[in-house]
């Protein structure tokens, strides 16, 4: 027996976090039920439908890319833009492991493993992710400790960063350095950034924990080692 978003999640559907939500909005059907109650557990031969779509269980996969410039983190799109997930041709329903901006490159992690980018996303587990960052104006000395201390944004403090500069172009008015920072939070990066009054030119995801993406172009992508995908895991769980 297995909880009902936890098998949701395996299925390659969604997140559990988001299986959660489904139950709870009463999309979720077991044996031709609706169930609404988070904990429900369910055996092996139930069948289970999301808004009226039977589930099944998929060959768990696990990719990297080194996404590209406007593309989009999402499964479709209504400008018909280009989305991460359509670079990759595979019969199991990937979906991109968190977001990185239209206008952002760098390391991303595609799966059907619901539980498994809940581990890596998850506000509790700190796995640290480092860009290359541009900017339009020459970082100072107290803003670098500001930045490495905690910055108070409009949804909190962020954790303590690490910064570490690149190149200080006085002439052209540019910093370029790199920023680790332990936390996910929408556009953070962007958002230390503005709150000195600079803003992003350049940005680019260069790791995610050990994992990077040097040897692979814009919008290449390869699939994870097995062994890759566990320390990535052990990774995320000593940062709990």
């Amino acid at each position: 027996m297995e909880r009902l978003q936890k098998v949701i999640a395996a299925s390659g559907v969604t997140s559990r976090r988001k299986a959660e939500s489904l139950i709870l909005e009463g999309r979720v059907r077991v044996n031709g039920e609706i169930v609404t109650e988070l904990g429900t557990k369910v055996k092996k031969g139930d069948q289970i439908e999301v808004d009226n779509v039977h589930i099944q269980r998929e060959n768990k996969v696990y990719y990297v890319m080194n996404k590209p410039k406007r593309s989009i983190c999402t499964l479709t799109d209504e400008f018909d833009r280009k989305t991460v997930v359509s670079l990759i041709p595979c019969v199991e329903r990937i979906f991109p492991v968190g977001r990185l901006d239209y206008d952002t490159s760098g390391v991303l992690i595609l799966t059907n493993d619901g539980e498994f980018a809940n581990t890596i996303i998850h506000p509790r587990y700190h796995l640290p992710k480092t860009y290359d960052v541009l900017i339009d104006g020459i970082l100072k000395p107290e803003q670098i400790k500001e930045m490495e201390k905690g910055i108070l944004l409009e949804d909190g403090m962020t954790l303590p960063a690490k910064v570490r500069i690149r190149k200080k172009d006085f002439e052209h008015k540019k910093t370029k350095f790199d920023l680790t920072i332990m936390e996910g939070r929408n556009h953070q990066v962007k958002r230390m950034v503005e709150h000195f009054g600079y803003q992003v030119t350049s940005l680019h995801r260069k790791s995610i924990g050990f994992l990077k993406v040097e040897d692979l172009s814009q919008g290449d992508y390869r699939l994870l080692k097995p062994q890759e995908v566990k320390d990535l895991k052990k990774l995320a769980m000593e940062g709990k």
